[in-house]
């Protein structure tokens, strides 16, 4: 397996551009199983769990076409061979159950696998299949398949998600375009993907209002036509390579950057002492002056700081001036990092789901694992700032979400490679 080796102590400067969002493309993709016409989507990260989504869509009889290497997809499903998305496929990633949404509101039956993806924690479907249920379909657990129905097709109702769960508001939204009559999301996910696919679904002919806010309208449709739409920023790239310079000294600005994708993130950063300005082509980023100071952070839905973060967080915090407490509320299983970065250093005590974090002066390079996407770019961010070299193995992580770290970092000045595995 590929490992990547940081040998840090070296100021970055430069600027880094961002890419398409994951999240966002990933929920896109299966946009298309909702229209006979072709979507085509632009600004596409080139990422592995992207081929991933790819080839379940194959497996469902869509035509994907990829153009300017990977950075625009025409998906066509104007002739769907299944509607049941394969263990096989499914286990490699969590959001490959956003197929069940569109396939049940088109087809009227689907089969899925209870899906995969990183080892952070549960993440139940009981959220999504009690939503479907609620617009009318009969759905079944059988030999770790979900076997899912409708009589007469999707009905519009009233849904009230007990957790601001994203994939299951992804999903419903997804459903009830083509559901028979209203239906009205409340307590539904805010993120700026789940607007990004409103805006996608709109563009197609759904009409869908309050994207954004905990309530979400859909008046369902006969049918969706083709469209073309650019994924929006990754705010969690964005947020990742904001750290960067901080972690490391220097300024490097973000091609493509917006504080309003991740305030309260931003806010945090304010108050540890970063200097955030926005630049006509996005964000520029540094330390204001001397050391960083440490802050208390608490995951929480959107807008709140995010999950996805946190691991990035935790590595910024370990060489911060004073004491800092890390809670992680969205999913337990979430501090596998924590052990890395004190092979390197760090002075680190988890306690359920807070971790203590003390400032060291410098951490130290030092042969490191990852064990999961987030986890495995914090030892990245660590290794920045460590003396000496770090070795980071398990790297297949970093491929499912991170686009060219190694270009990227490399050309803002980091030293760093990838040494290829056998």
């Amino acid at each position: 397996m590929d490992s990547i080796i940081v040998r840090g102590g070296t100021p970055l400067h430069g600027q880094i551009r961002i890419a398409g969002a994951k999240n966002a493309a990933l929920t896109l993709m299966p946009a298309t199983l909702l229209t006979e016409e072709p979507l085509t989507l632009t600004n596409v990260p080139r990422l592995s769990d992207i081929r991933t989504m790819s080839q379940l869509l194959q497996s469902l009889g869509t035509e994907v076409a990829s153009m300017q290497g990977g950075q625009v997809i025409t998906l066509s499903s104007y002739n769907l061979a299944s509607t049941t998305a394969d263990y096989e496929i499914v286990r490699k990633m969590r959001a490959s159950n956003l197929v069940l949404g569109p396939l049940l509101a088109r087809e009227g039956y689907a089969t899925v696998s209870l899906p995969g993806g990183c080892a952070i924690g549960a993440r139940p479907m009981d959220i999504h299949i009690t939503g479907l249920e609620a617009l009318g379909a009969e759905i079944e657990l059988r030999d770790g398949y979900l076997h899912a129905k409708t009589k007469g097709g999707l009905k519009g109702a009233v849904v009230e998600l007990r957790f601001a769960s994203v994939g299951a508001t992804e999903n419903i939204v997804m459903a009830a375009t083509l559901a028979k009559g209203t239906t009205v999301l409340k307590n539904a996910a805010r993120e700026p993907e789940i607007v990004d696919l409103v805006k996608c679904l709109r563009a197609m002919g759904a009409e869908i209002e309050g994207e954004g806010t905990s309530t979400i309208t859909i008046e369902g449709v006969d049918r969706l036509h083709g469209a073309t739409h650019q994924v929006v920023t990754d705010r969690i790239e964005l947020g990742t390579y904001m750290i960067a310079p901080v972690i490391a000294g220097g300024e490097v600005e973000l091609i493509g950057g917006r504080i309003d994708l991740l305030q309260s993130f931003c806010e945090k950063l304010d108050e540890a002492g970063v200097s955030i300005t926005e630049t006509p082509a996005g964000l520029k980023v540094a330390r204001k002056n001397g050391r960083i100071r440490a802050v208390n952070v608490k995951t929480e839905v959107f807008p709140g700081f995010p999950t996805d973060l946190q691991a990035q967080m935790m590595a910024l915090m370990c060489t911060a001036a004073g004491e800092s407490h890390l809670e992680e509320t969205i999913f337990e299983n979430r501090f596998m990092h924590a052990p890395e970065l004190m092979r390197m250093g760090a002075q680190i005590d988890v306690h359920g789901g807070v971790a203590t974090v003390k400032g060291v002066e410098r951490l130290r390079g030092a042969p490191v694992m990852a064990t999961d996407l987030r986890a495995s770019v914090s030892l990245i961010l660590a290794g920045l700032a460590a003396e000496g070299e770090t070795r980071v193995a398990r790297v297949y992580h970093l491929d499912r979400g991170y686009e060219h770290v190694e270009e990227k970092l490399s050309a803002v000045g980091a030293s760093i490679e990838r040494m290829k595995g056998e």
